[in-house]
């Protein structure tokens, strides 16, 4: 096959430059061809990509519209891959080309306008589509810009309902979750063209386990952004008995606010932030630790990291937020928390850190699970089987939905 990749940006950055970047690579190493649509460079491993990706188009300034169906033309692809990409004019091109589209929503940036769909005042979980109540009382509108000069930027409710409706006419919308799923059906997209492929994190299964050392070491690995609840964390780990030492890998505009919270909590000399740390590096931490934790308040639409720990067979203690619920179980694999309840969540961690036995119990479940469930070579096959079916599907001009048996699945 040949499969276009499409991404508002070139190189590494975050959760979803991870997944485009192994996806298209282990693609490759099955015998697929593939290219990539990109917006502008994030100034992190760019080499990388440039090796992964022989042919690229880039959006530079000037008519998209134009430069999608040029790439299209160029590059003849069998299907499109949409990562992250709110270009209506791109999204218009790539509707109107006749080539099968499959959308993977990594987030909430598609049907939300805040993009994490629950409020930065109140941190109440929004349950609505996009609609009118996002400007008002929402006000969602108006939003943080987080790429520098004037700290606010508008948002336009129109804009998103076009984004919206451009996505509903895609053959395929790729979710990590059946929350996530659950939150298309909520914005009407049609069910039948929904599929769950939950992007693991590719790992060695037979990666070195965890040592549950008396160190009673916690690993935080994320964004240190306020709908992480790093702060969250910090005032549940204030009322943690037992000695321990927590690393917070990672970094983001809430980090200063969180080591200020910290060294007033009196945790300076227990909670270390490391700042950005590559994923090799991260391997001795997980082994050396005791257990890993989830601390988003906002609903997270996975939460992969949760089974990064999960693969050296820690136990996990997270807070119900999201499709969290679909990979974390309470009391088998570690503790699913009620959602901000800081009690529970200091309760938890001291359980599992006199209680040796238990956490080593739950960290071996949790590895079992994510060897019959959540394996990077399943995901691959699973995308690769989808492709095939919507390929063949628009050759024959069979309508852009699953079949029967794959929507009952």
């Amino acid at each position: 096959m040949r499969l276009l990749f499409v991404h508002d940006r070139f190189g590494a950055m975050a959760g979803a430059e991870v997944n485009l970047q192994l996806t298209a690579a282990e693609l490759q190493n099955r015998g697929h061809k593939a290219g990539l649509l990109h917006g502008p460079p994030t100034g992190k491993g760019e080499a990388a990509w440039r090796e992964l990706f022989g042919e690229r188009f880039p959006l530079m300034e000037g008519n998209h519209f134009r430069t999608t169906r040029a790439a299209l033309e160029t590059f003849q692809p069998d299907a499109v891959y949409i990562h992250k990409m709110s270009d209506a004019s791109v999204l218009e091109a790539l509707a109107q080309s006749g080539v099968p589209v499959a959308r993977m929503v990594h987030d909430h940036d598609l049907y939300c306008m805040r993009s994490y769909k629950y409020s930065p005042l109140t941190r109440t979980i929004c349950t609505r589509a996009a609609g009118l109540h996002c400007v008002f009382p929402c006000g969602a509108t108006l939003a943080r810009n987080r790429q520098g000069g004037f700290p606010i930027k508008w948002v336009s409710y129109f804009a998103r309902k076009k984004e919206i409706a451009l996505n509903r006419r895609f053959a395929r919308m790729v979710v990590a979750t059946d929350y996530m799923r659950h939150e298309l059906l909520r914005n009407g997209f049609d069910a039948r063209r929904i599929e769950i492929h939950s992007p693991v994190p590719r790992g060695d299964e037979n990666a070195g386990a965890a040592s549950f050392s008396d160190r009673n070491l916690i690993i935080y690995s994320g964004q240190v952004i306020r709908g992480k609840g790093v702060d969250v964390l910090l005032e549940s780990l204030a009322q943690v008995h037992t000695p321990f030492e927590c690393l917070i890998f990672g970094d983001g505009n809430h980090r200063p606010y969180c080591e200020e919270l910290s060294r007033k909590f009196g945790l300076a000399d227990r909670v270390h932030f490391k700042g950005y740390v590559a994923p090799s590096e991260l391997e001795a931490f997980y082994e050396d630790a005791s257990l890993g934790v989830v601390s988003s308040v906002w609903p997270e639409p996975f939460g992969a990291v949760g089974l990064e720990a999960m693969r050296h067979g820690l136990p996990v203690v997270a807070f119900d937020a999201g499709g969290i619920n679909e990979w974390l179980f309470d009391g088998e694999n570690g503790f699913l928390v009620p959602w901000m309840d800081r009690g529970q969540f200091a309760a938890r961690i001291d359980q599992l850190l006199t209680d040796k036995s238990l956490a080593q119990q739950l960290g071996q479940r949790g590895r079992q699970l994510l060897r019959d469930k959540f394996n990077f070579e399943q995901y691959i096959s699973g995308l690769e089987e989808m492709f095939s079916r919507v390929i063949n599907q628009s050759a024959t001009g069979q309508p852009a939905t699953m079949t029967e048996e794959k929507t009952n699945a």
